[in-house]
């Protein structure tokens, strides 16, 4: 592909994203409005807005919608959507190079923080004391943007490979990755999608295409 064709692909990506996504964010109040109306799957009035991360179905009581979308290249920030609320994404204005990333209470589903680790130009050891900060059990959900690998160490590797990360071992300068696991446990995750940058089959040229994942994470139930 043409450096002027990959230019004009490139931009009709991002238009049609920010469109998709200041649409969505506009929505957010009207949803907010509908949700003093009768639930029809209680038949009664509710405060819990209709909003779950553009899934099509709810999700099981213990469960928390949910929903990440890597960036596009380098040009349209990640998304992460958490139990019916837009947490980070371009329209936010709250995304960055790096890994994007949101830290969840696995029990209440309280965000605890968000933000980015500039994996280009941040100190590694300010990278790895974040990760190492994040408590047992917490949901984590995780967005790449641009680029993910360049100062990724080994150490940092072998903390997402605790939080149930199979794919992050194999994780190459620029390509694109969105996960979904639980701090601590080594359980594996069902939500983890790669994006390999390959210049042969790249969609933005020196990038791959965007990755997402969606679906139901599952609540940390303590013990009794």
């Amino acid at each position: 592909m043409g450096f002027r064709a990959g230019f004009y692909l490139t931009a009709v990506i991002a238009i049609l994203l920010l469109t998709r996504d200041i649409f969505l964010y506009s929505s957010d109040a009207r949803e907010k409005a509908k949700s003093t109306f009768v639930d029809p799957d209680f038949g009664a009035a509710t405060t819990t807005s209709p909003l779950r991360c553009s899934l099509s179905t709810k999700c099981p009581p213990d469960h928390f919608a949910f929903h990440i979308r890597s960036g596009a290249a380098n040009v349209i920030g990640p998304k992460i959507c958490f139990n019916g609320k837009n947490i980070m994404s371009h329209v936010l204005n709250n995304v960055e190079p790096g890994i994007n990333i949101v830290v969840v209470n696995g029990e209440n589903g309280v965000v605890e923080k968000f933000g980015y680790l500039n994996i280009n130009a941040g100190d590694p050891e300010d990278i790895l004391a974040y990760l190492k900060d994040i408590k047992p059990a917490a949901i984590v959900l995780v967005a790449s943007f641009d680029d993910v690998a360049t100062k990724l160490t080994d150490e940092m590797r072998e903390i997402f490979v605790d939080m149930g990360s199979t794919l992050i071992s194999s994780l190459k300068p620029r390509d694109n990755w969105v996960f979904a696991g639980r701090a601590g446990t080594k359980i594996k995750s069902l939500f983890e999608k790669h994006a390999v940058n390959n210049e042969s089959t790249n969609v933005f040229e020196e990038w791959p295409e965007m990755v997402e994942v969606g679906g139901c994470f599952p609540r940390t139930l303590t013990e009794a």
